[in-house]
């Protein structure tokens, strides 16, 4: 679990290509990728071509909420002196086969474990005007 040290939590690197990702994120607190129109393709991170077709032709559409933990590591040392370690950054792989990268709410490093099943949760509590992907437990038929 993330904890903040009420030190300046750094902000994603945005830039042209990812700008609409975190502003729909931020206008709609659902988690969109781009999809491309000619091949089916789910692109994450967005970039302004498609990497298995090469079509310029893409379309925002909402994402799953739901997958499981691919990868994850603990952090004992502090990347940033924002984060109170010990904390978790878990890749997660989406229900449409998309991966994502966020931090856990509500698992102890001791509870992490590869195919854990999770869920996002859109965090706008850090900054104003940008919100953030985290994930959370998810029990699975609930």
């Amino acid at each position: 679990m993330v904890q903040y040290t009420g030190i300046g939590t750094p902000k994603p690197n945005m830039n042209e290509d990812t700008e609409m990702f975190w502003q729909k994120l931020q206008e709609t607190k659902k988690l969109h990728f781009q999809q491309c129109c000619k091949c089916g393709t789910v692109l994450h991170p967005p970039r302004p071509v498609c990497y298995n077709c090469h079509s310029f032709e893409l379309e925002w559409v909402e994402a799953p909420t739901k997958g499981k933990i691919y990868s994850y590591v603990v952090y004992h040392r502090s990347v940033h002196p924002g984060f109170q370690t010990p904390y978790e950054v878990v890749l997660v792989e989406l229900e449409n086969g998309a991966r994502i990268v966020g931090n856990m709410l509500d698992a102890a490093p001791d509870e992490m474990a590869i195919g854990m099943a999770v869920e996002v949760v859109v965090d706008d509590q850090v900054y104003e005007d940008v919100s953030l992907i985290k994930f959370k437990k998810y029990e699975e038929g609930s």
